[in-house]
């Protein structure tokens, strides 16, 4: 899952919280009211809803239910902030660069310097926990002085990290697409609290799609039914520099070997843990 209107004064669960997760077949929509004190998002995913709350809310989903017969209920999931998440990220660097996650209400002191990320994931995965964001981090940093003044699209950008990240290592601007609302909102709260907004213009829409736009360098950490199509389309075939990642080993080989047919070179290619694959990627 790549998770009424997005309230973002209570969707930053503390560490210790609980959160209870309402998987529903069926789409509600961002703007649908729901009327409990501790709901924290929706999050809408192909024709799934994903319902977040900080307490129980069974009659709450049982009223909208109710209301819509195209909706159905197909499991609640109990859990904490950090299971949700896969971990409380701690500090880390990649590169030049030092990421601080962070919760609402409790920020690292000060302003982020000219080298720090702070970032506050809300209930959107993208918190630098994971292999793939770390290393698409570390490709961006170790493009260098090459990476000043460019334009950049980040695909299925989460919470922005990468967005962020580009823009830090001088990126000029900075395309961060996301299919969720959610997750667009998140980007642009982060975008802001990093003094960065003025760089990183993010929207909603397809990565498959908004890929025609121009740009220097395509990064998209995405899952491979959406990588398969987005290399063979023509906006990425037009593209002449990409950073590839969210691929097991099995995905990884068919898409280098696609890459590779198009006219691409492997400039560098990683696998975290022997599981997840990344790729740098230069036409010629």
């Amino acid at each position: 899952m790549t998770p009424p209107v997005f309230d973002t004064t209570k969707a930053h669960p503390k560490a210790s919280d609980a959160l209870f997760i309402y998987y529903i077949e069926g789409v509600i929509h961002p703007a649908t009211p729901v009327d409990h004190p501790d709901f924290l998002g929706n999050w809408v995913e192909d024709a799934s809803t994903f319902l977040f709350f900080g307490s129980p809310a069974d009659e709450v989903v049982k009223y909208l239910i109710q209301k819509a017969p195209h909706l159905t209920l197909i499991d609640r999931y109990d859990m904490t902030y950090d299971q949700w998440q896969g971990g409380d990220a701690e500090p880390f660097t990649a590169g030049p660069l030092t990421i601080r996650p962070f919760r609402k209400g409790s920020p690292p002191a000060g302003r982020p310097g000219p080298d720090e990320i702070f970032l506050d994931a809300g209930v959107v995965f993208g918190n630098g926990a994971h292999p793939t964001t770390s290393c698409c981090l570390s490709l961006l940093a170790d493009m260098g002085p090459a990476l000043s003044g460019k334009t950049v699209q980040d695909l299925g950008t989460g919470t922005g990290l990468l967005a962020l990240g580009a823009a830090r290592l001088g990126a000029k601007r900075i395309l961060a697409v996301d299919l969720n609302h959610l997750a667009v909102r998140t980007t642009q709260e982060n975008a802001c609290i990093n003094g960065l907004s003025g760089h990183i213009l993010s929207i909603q829409g397809r990565a498959e799609e908004m890929v025609h736009a121009p740009a220097d360098l395509v990064v998209a950490n995405i899952h491979y039914d959406i990588m398969k199509h987005l290399v063979v389309s023509e906006g990425f075939l037009s593209k002449n520099e990409a950073i590839l990642s969210g691929l097991l080993t099995t995905e990884a080989g068919k898409i280098e070997t696609q890459l590779v047919s198009q006219g691409f070179r492997v400039a560098a290619h990683h696998a975290e843990d022997g599981i997840w694959h990344t790729f740098h990627v230069k036409r010629g």
